[in-house]
């Protein structure tokens, strides 16, 4: 079978949105599936663009088995909400055009948002004639409205007739969770041909035991961040994740000199932290690290932390959750109590759930965990068995084949 893997995001970005559409088409080709990824240069969380891409329209490269297709599309990457749109809305047809050109395949996958790509897997699709899969990450434009950002009825109409128009079009679509399958029903796709499959984590990638322990305490050496308790936030820092909670709750553990709150990453709301953060000794930054460090990143805390505003309303299961439990980590998470997130974190019994924006109740789970250490193993090491049990590559990898397959026949 030959898959067109078309994605906004692909290595050497970093993050969940560029590595699971590269580990999906790198485990496809294990299975003995052809796969051809199209895609644009890499810009998102790329501090410095590699210099084979530079001054280049198109760039063709071999990676994980897959052929890569590049093509140079619009840039206006930067900090503000409006010039992430922009890209959002003007990458897809170009990568859409690229598509076009490329060989002819079996099934086209695409990822949303951008809720384009789902339109210009679409229009690939029918210039191919050939079906095709969305995979719904975000439930675009609803978690936009939540927040606040998008509150024109004008473009809220517009980008809903988007997505009726790829959740009633696609030959299937795959979603993260239950609370997202029903939304995306309601919505207008057809219940038969909505799929849950969870977003997989690599749990070999995490070493556990000793070589886990060794691998923290090397990342701790390597930043001068000591032997303090280590509370860890890692990824995106975006307007969604309400970040103000961790400060707030470092402020009320000032008086703790043992206790270390480090944030890892970046985003359009890192440098906003970081200023706040001024002056505060409890709480250091570092960039976002290479998808190879992130292990030594969550092998060197003792706590992680998951976060969500209060608005978030829509089915949700950030992906760092998987991660955090794959490392055996024990997680808080200041997440509202309604979506899928927290049922996950329950279900997995993998950390404590505190209500959203509330830094005085995320200083007091952190508190109580650092004084209980045996509750802090226990909660990481059923994070683990859950994350082994239930979200492992192969089984979500082995999910998505068949619904493929079962499109393409």
């Amino acid at each position: 079978m030959h898959v067109l893997l078309l994605s906004h995001y692909f290595p050497p970005e970093i993050g969940s949105g560029p590595h699971l559409p590269y580990e999906l088409g790198e485990s496809l080709v294990r299975l003995g599936h052809t796969v051809t990824v199209v895609t644009g240069f890499p810009r998102y969380n790329v501090p410095v663009m590699p210099a084979r891409y530079r001054r280049r329209l198109f760039v063709r490269e071999d990676l994980g088995g897959m052929r890569v297709l590049r093509i140079n599309s619009p840039n206006f990457y930067g900090s503000s909400v409006l010039s992430r749109g922009l890209v959002q809305i003007l990458a897809p047809p170009v990568l859409a055009l690229r598509a076009m050109l490329s060989a002819k395949p079996d099934v086209i996958y695409t990822v949303t948002p951008p809720i384009m790509m789902g339109l210009a897997a679409r229009r690939v699709a029918q210039r191919f004639r050939v079906p095709w899969v969305a995979n719904v990450q975000d439930l675009f434009p609803q978690c936009m409205v939540d927040l606040g950002i998008l509150r024109s009825r004008r473009m809220i109409r517009l980008f809903e007739g988007m997505e009726r128009k790829v959740y009633q079009t696609a030959s299937a679509i795959t979603v993260m969770s239950e609370g997202n399958r029903r939304f995306v029903v309601e919505r207008g796709a057809a219940a038969e041909r909505v799929h849950v499959v969870p977003n997989w984590v690599d749990v070999t990638a995490f070493p556990v035991g000793t070589e886990s322990e060794e691998s923290g305490r090397r990342f701790r050496r390597e930043h001068e961040l000591g032997e303090r308790f280590l509370v860890v936030f890692a990824g995106t820092m975006g307007f969604s994740q309400g970040l103000d909670v961790v400060l707030d709750a470092a402020e009320r553990t000032g008086d703790r000199d043992d206790i270390l709150w480090l944030m890892v990453g970046g985003g359009a709301e890192r440098d906003r932290l970081f200023e706040r953060a001024k002056g505060m000794a409890n709480v250091r930054f570092l960039p976002m690290q290479p998808k190879e460090k992130y292990p030594e990143v969550l092998a060197a805390a003792d706590v992680c932390l998951v976060t969500l505003r209060p608005e978030v309303v829509t089915p949700t299961v950030p992906s760092k959750i998987a991660t955090i439990m794959a490392a055996g980590r024990p997680m808080v998470a200041s997440i509202p109590s309604v979506g899928d997130a927290w049922r996950v974190i329950e279900e997995a019994q993998a950390g404590i759930v505190v209500p959203p924006a509330d830094g005085e109740a995320l200083a007091r789970a952190v508190l109580d965990l650092c004084r209980d250490r045996e509750r802090l193993q226990a909660l990481g090491r059923a994070g683990r068995a859950y994350a082994e049990s239930r979200l492992s590559r192969e089984a979500c990898v082995g999910m998505i084949e068949r619904i493929l397959r079962q499109v393409a026949e």
